[in-house]
């Protein structure tokens, strides 16, 4: 397994921190393939906790049931104690939790700014009245999302905010994930999930996304979800890692015991090996 990485996980989102997402012996079955199989996790508020596994080990369909893309076969997915199972995914977004996506998904015919905006539509007012006759009120919140949504783009310093007219059709790989993070920061979330945001980076770009990922939890108060598979990333980021193979958790601790547990190094690596 490759080394940790030298950033050191924030203190916060300690083991005595209260629980913000409960999943209990979630399942999800498709046909006669089970792709999640009785996985519990136990989110503390403020936590990066991360999930790792090979490909195909349900890290990406854990996701999805949490965010109402899939509802569960089984299981329980509590969020503040309350259930969001099965629950649609813009009831989801409403209830606190926003994700980004392996592959991303922008409206590459809308400007940076117009993405970002459309992050904001859960907490606006969308009355027939209001779109058709445009009331003070609904002019006020318009310009309070235009703001918020430069606000946004601006936590990324001058990568976005000097190309908000852009479509995002035009921007590099790395910027696109940037705008998609702005867009899930519109909804105002409690949660953050990001599914491989290094994806696809250099190293240089993932060492400054590894800067932004910390910066969103310090200056959003949010607990981030992650899955991604630059181990040197989720070892030196994380506060708590899960292990997923085969749909089932094999391993879940702190970033030094994942690394030497020989479940983990098997399931990554095909047979036994040493940690030095």
């Amino acid at each position: 397994m490759e080394s940790s990485a030298t950033i050191s996980p924030s203190p916060t989102g300690g083991a005595n921190a209260p629980t913000i997402l409960a999943i209990n012996t979630l399942t999800k079955s498709f046909g006669g393939l089970t792709a999640v199989d009785s996985v519990t996790l136990d989110v503390k508020q403020g936590q990066i906790f991360s999930v790792i596994g090979p490909n195909g080990a349900g890290k990406t369909t854990v996701f999805n049931l949490i965010t109402g893309i899939y509802k569960p076969t089984s299981g329980q997915i509590l969020l503040g104690g309350k259930s969001i199972a099965g629950k649609t995914p813009d009831n989801v977004l409403r209830a606190g939790v926003a994700r980004t996506f392996q592959n991303i998904r922008l409206f590459n015919n809308m400007t940076v700014l117009e993405n970002v905006l459309v992050g904001q539509h859960v907490r606006l007012p969308g009355d027939l009245f209001s779109v058709v006759f445009h009331p003070p009120y609904y002019r006020s919140s318009e310009r309070r999302a235009n703001a918020r949504a430069l606000e946004l783009l601006s936590f990324f310093g001058d990568k976005l905010i000097g190309r908000k007219d852009e479509y995002a059709s035009n921007l590099s790989y790395a910027d696109r994930r940037r705008v998609e993070i702005a867009r899930a920061l519109g909804s105002s979330p409690q949660m953050l999930l990001l599914d491989e945001p290094t994806a696809g980076m250099n190293d240089s770009e993932t060492a400054e996304a590894v800067g932004y990922i910390q910066r969103l939890r310090a200056e959003f108060k949010l607990t981030i979800m992650l899955i991604e598979h630059k181990l040197q990333v989720t070892m030196g980021i994380s506060d708590q890692i899960a292990v997923l193979d085969y749909g089932k958790k094999i391993a879940e601790g702190l970033p030094a015991e994942i690394q030497r547990n020989e479940l983990v190094i098997e399931a990554y690596l095909g047979r036994k090996a040493a940690v030095e």
